[in-house]
């Protein structure tokens, strides 16, 4: 994923400072050409309906923006700490924690360059959740 910003400096601080994110080295030519490559561990794709997404809204008492969206959802050790370490940045906070059905403490605020970010603290393994009832692949 690549994130268009404006604000370089103040998406490098959030992202690799705040957030802890190691840097990579990156090739940039000169001048305004900037970039940072920062590793953000394993990634995986959620693909989601509108109605998914609502959902995910009124658990998390964030409310619903217009048209698609675009979310960054990063798996934390401890997202209380993660969002207080978000907030003392001055990251907005659009969701407080809330522990969901699906066995994560999920948070929300606003990032740089317009993306919203959900910190998610897994409480459970995936072998367990996959035991669970409600948890299936699209298969």
């Amino acid at each position: 994923m690549i994130i268009e910003t404006d604000d370089f400096d103040e998406a490098v601080r959030f992202y690799r400072d705040v957030l802890g994110m190691p840097e990579q080295p990156a090739f940039a030519t000169e001048g305004d050409d900037r970039v940072s490559i920062l590793h953000a561990g394993i990634a995986t794709i959620e693909l989601a309906t509108t109605a998914h997404m609502r959902n995910i809204d009124a658990l998390e008492n964030a409310s619903s923006t217009p048209g698609p969206t675009l979310r960054i959802a990063l798996e934390v050790e401890d997202t209380d700490k993660t969002l207080r370490s978000a907030n003392e940045s001055g990251a907005e906070t659009l969701a407080p924690p809330v522990r969901t059905p699906f066995q994560t403490i999920n948070a929300r605020v606003q990032g740089p360059a317009g993306y919203q970010v959900t910190f998610f603290q897994e409480l459970e393994a995936l072998e367990e959740r996959t035991a669970r009832e409600g948890f299936t692949t699209d298969n």
